[in-house]
């Protein structure tokens, strides 16, 4: 296996799982690679919840699926995350980030050519892309047979001082050694985002997953094993492109970028 291998393998599953529960054996080794990630003093502030429950995934199911919608029907996500962006494999080669957006329904493409006007959310409502995307996220989630929370325990997690950077700086290590578990199990991992941009909807995943007052909800997951073939959303993404070393890397100060060769 060469140095770079696993970390070149890891991805982010846009679609569907299969119908199969996560085995109870590789739950616990998913955990057990989080458990040796680095951390302050050896303080592994990190906690998990593993929720394999139907009612409760269906319930935070809900709140992805209302909580996209109301960010695109409402420009929030549209306007914070609109500089990433991508409609073609020029510009994704050129800017080497964000995310090349490579599946669209035929009367969406027209909206490629109108992304920077000021009239594209009113063209996205009258589209109907709220709902569709709201509607596709609510089905990932709920189809998942495993979700993740993570959490932090706040004896340690203290923001605003350095324990608190050093608690997320842990968590962070945590989770992509289960990221790159699951390229080994078969598995995908996805982050349900949406929720957290709703202050309401995260207090309710909250109540729904009774997280004590000692502890802090940071981050919640979808998990399940890859199909064979991987089926497509309606409106999905490819985010394989980096930037090129030149882009991000410097040698002895901030002023002398590193070579590509």
């Amino acid at each position: 296996m060469s140095p770079l291998s696993r970390s070149i393998t890891r991805k982010t599953t846009n679609g569907p799982f299969l119908d199969k529960p996560v085995s109870r054996e590789h739950q616990h080794l998913l955990m057990e690679a989080a458990s040796r990630a680095p951390s302050h003093f050896n303080s592994q502030p990190w906690r998990f919840v593993l929720i394999e429950d139907k009612a409760k995934r269906e319930r935070i199911a809900e709140l992805g699926g209302s909580s996209m919608e109301r960010l695109i029907a409402e420009g929030k996500f549209f306007e914070r995350y609109r500089p990433y962006f991508r409609f073609s494999e020029q510009e994704m080669q050129e800017r080497r980030d964000g995310i090349l957006i490579d599946q669209l329904p035929g009367p969406l493409r027209p909206f490629t050519r109108q992304i920077t006007s000021p009239g594209a959310l009113g063209l996205l409502r009258a589209l109907g892309v709220p709902k569709v995307l709201g509607e596709d996220n609510r089905k990932l989630i709920a189809g998942s047979p495993l979700l993740l929370a993570a959490l932090l325990d706040k004896t340690e997690y203290r923001p605003g001082e350095l324990s608190g950077f050093y608690s997320i700086l842990g968590l962070g290590m945590a989770i992509e050694n289960i990221w790159l578990t699951t390229v080994e199990l078969g598995m995908g991992i996805q982050f349900v985002s949406t929720p957290m941009e709703i202050p309401e909807a995260w207090e309710e995943i909250k109540r729904i997953l009774e997280v004590p007052d000692e502890l802090e909800l940071m981050a919640v997951y979808r998990l399940g094993y890859v199909p064979p073939e991987k089926p497509r959303p309606r409106i999905d993404w490819r985010s394989d492109h980096r930037k090129r070393i030149s882009q991000y890397v410097f040698r002895d100060s901030c002023r002398t970028p590193e070579r590509d060769d």
